[in-house]
């Protein structure tokens, strides 16, 4: 359409083949596209990653172990195949490795003397983009490793037999991609539809013989969402809520709590469960909820309709604590209705943002998320009071005891995969977490709510002997400065030179033992933003010269 509006100089005669040569490449490559859906992760080629090895050790590392312990260093740390099989402390700060602490024998060292090493991050709310914004997984999976994300929670990352494929050959390192998770919502892969609790009950059978791990459930009325946790329930498979607008006056997060759900994602139900003067929220008379920006404006005003620490909050807050109950905020995702211009130009856009997904980001009637038609300073007021209600909420919350995950959500509102699930640790260290708490709920926290449901110990997220060698090698100190997790790192003045530098980013993530470039996989993402640049460039000159 924008080339149509650079051409109206154009005879009308012009503008019509141009209008209708536009029309139908967009829709043959829209069927194209459509019928196959979002394309899966390619084949793991030669140099993609190495590994995994006999005996591969990070030597002299200062270690965070996502426990919420203190860093400890210097340390080996000895990974066998898949596995972490030995940590070491081999010295003190400022003193000379002792030699004799060392463990030997090594197949593969990496020297990290001065570096730090994480559990690799657990991102519990992702999907892999769709048509025509995000064609390709790689995209997306190599932009999550990038960022030392070693395992999502797809909810879902897309159809389910294409998500259980992805899934499994993940798992085999067939692909270069994180572990996936894989959660669906009621009704996926199935050729009837959830509307009684019988068939609630049905769809979780038929969900978990095809190996699903949760449910990404909604806001359904009480019967059905009871049919379906108490269903999950059997076969031990995890549970999250969306509990959307449309249904959160009968199904908010507390009513799903209490009906079994393991935990939320986002903050639907949340305060609906604490108003203290209304049962619903008092909509204006005016209000559509088709209408996004009025749907995602609208619901930043419940910030007024809670009490901080009054008698609801505290109930609340308690019955969750009883339950064991998981908060996985996504605060990142609608972030932008704070400052939409910050989102918008964001430091990563230019290099690693597709202009496919550009384009879906830019104010829409139909593209979910895209919703500035006419934002205004009230919007963005009443979504800073609204995230300083809610940050007071979740830093209460972890403090009594109370788990707080980290999830993205990416691929809508202006966040990118990998950049946005950053974003979401610092938005909890300014909700009040410490770094090592953010640490702490980006890794082992989120490992402990995908293996509630089943009983069995973690295994992955912490970094220690027996568990999985999942692990993010750095140069900065992430303690210091989040912002050097990003792939653009963080800006610094170097004192010595003079010069504005840019320091950080992720410098090796190791999943499943495998040693992958982190930097090499930002290179990947960014040749793709640009051969699609380019095609897109080409596929609009060879329409305009066909007038």
């Amino acid at each position: 359409m924008s080339c149509l509006r650079c051409n109206l100089s154009c005879s009308i005669a012009g503008a019509l083949v141009l209008t209708f040569a536009l029309l139908f490449v967009t829709l043959e490559a829209f069927g194209q596209e459509e019928r196959r859906g979002v394309l899966g992760g390619p084949d793991r080629t030669e140099g993609e990653g190495e590994g995994p090895f006999e005996r591969l050790i990070i030597r002299g590392a200062t270690m965070i172990d996502g426990t919420g312990a203190p860093p400890r260093s210097p340390v080996d740390i000895v990974i066998e195949g898949n596995r972490i099989v030995r940590v070491a402390s081999v010295g003190a700060p400022g003193a000379a490795i002792n030699p004799d602490r060392r463990p030997e024998d090594a197949t593969r060292e990496i020297e990290a003397h001065g570096m730090y090493v994480i559990p690799g991050i657990v991102d519990l709310h992702a999907h892999t983009g769709g048509i025509p914004k995000v064609p390709e997984a790689e995209y997306v999976y190599k932009l999550w490793l990038a960022h030392g994300i070693t395992t999502v929670r797809g909810v879902p990352t897309g159809p389910m037999e294409w998500s259980l494929n992805e899934k499994a050959r993940s798992a085999r390192n067939e692909i270069v991609a994180p572990h996936i998770v894989s959660f669906h919502r009621p009704g996926s892969g199935w050729e009837g539809s959830v509307q009684t609790p019988e068939d609630a009950r049905e769809w979780v059978r038929f969900a978990a013989e095809q190996g699903v791990d949760g449910l990404k459930l909604g806001s359904y009325r009480p019967e059905i969402m009871e049919a379906l946790l108490n269903e999950a329930a059997k076969y031990e498979i995890g549970s999250t809520a969306h509990l959307g607008q449309m249904g959160v006056a009968q199904m908010n997060a507390l009513d799903a709590a209490r009906l079994g759900l393991t935990g939320m994602t986002h903050f639907y139900g949340l305060f609906e469960a604490m108003y203290d003067q209304a049962d619903v929220q008092p909509w204006p008379v005016t209000m559509d909820y088709n209408d996004e920006q009025q749907r995602f404006g609208q619901v930043a005003r419940q910030w007024q309709m809670v009490t901080p620490q009054g008698a609801k909050w505290e109930a609340l807050m308690e019955e969750f604590l009883a339950l064991d109950f998981y908060i996985n905020p996504t605060m990142g995702i609608y972030s932008a209705g704070r400052d939409v211009m910050r989102a918008r130009n964001a430091d990563w856009h230019a290099t690693y943002t597709l202009p496919s997904l550009a384009a879906f980001f830019e104010p829409s009637r139909v593209d979910h998320g895209s919703y500035f038609f006419d934002w205004t300073t009230h919007d963005e007021v009443a979504w800073k009071k609204f995230y300083q209600v809610w940050m007071q909420f979740l830093e209460e919350y972890k403090n009594r005891g109370g788990k707080v995950t980290v999830g993205s959500d990416s691929g809508f509102i202006y966040q990118l995969y990998g950049f946005g699930t950053i974003l979401e640790l610092e938005l909890l260290q300014e909700a009040g977490f410490h770094p090592l708490e953010v640490i702490r709920a980006a890794t082992m926290h989120g490992a402990m709510e995908i293996f509630k449901p089943s009983g069995r110990p973690i295994e992955f997220g912490v970094i220690r002997a027996g568990l999985r060698a999942d692990l993010v090698v750095l140069e900065e100190n992430p303690l210091h400065n989040l912002k050097t997790l990003y792939g653009t790192g963080a800006v610094k003045l170097n004192d010595e030179t003079g010069e504005v530098e840019r320091v950080g980013g992720v410098t090796y993530t190791i999943k499943d033992g495998i040693i992958y470039d982190a930097q090499a996989l930002l290179q990947d993402v960014a040749d793709m933003v640009e051969r699609q640049r380019i095609k897109r460039e080409d596929s609009l000159e060879n329409s305009s010269e066909g007038q």
